[in-house]
């Protein structure tokens, strides 16, 4: 399981469009997203790819420590 810490989530339609775009990566087989905390969990996937998808809607992310 990778968590990415994410920046830039505001409502329901930031979430549901971070979940999407996590979903869309290769060999990701689940996602959680979190709005309130800022955070996705996500099972499959190249970090890197996760992060490149997060981005990619208008949101930062990062691995989380």
């Amino acid at each position: 399981m990778t968590r990415l810490d994410i920046r830039g989530m505001s409502c329901t339609h930031c979430k549901k469009a971070v979940e999407d775009a996590l979903a869309a990566v290769e060999g990701v087989t689940r996602v959680q997203v979190d709005l309130d905390a800022g955070r996705a969990d996500v099972d499959g996937g190249d970090p890197d790819r996760l992060i490149a998808a997060v981005r990619g809607e208008g949101y930062e992310a990062a691995v989380a420590a």
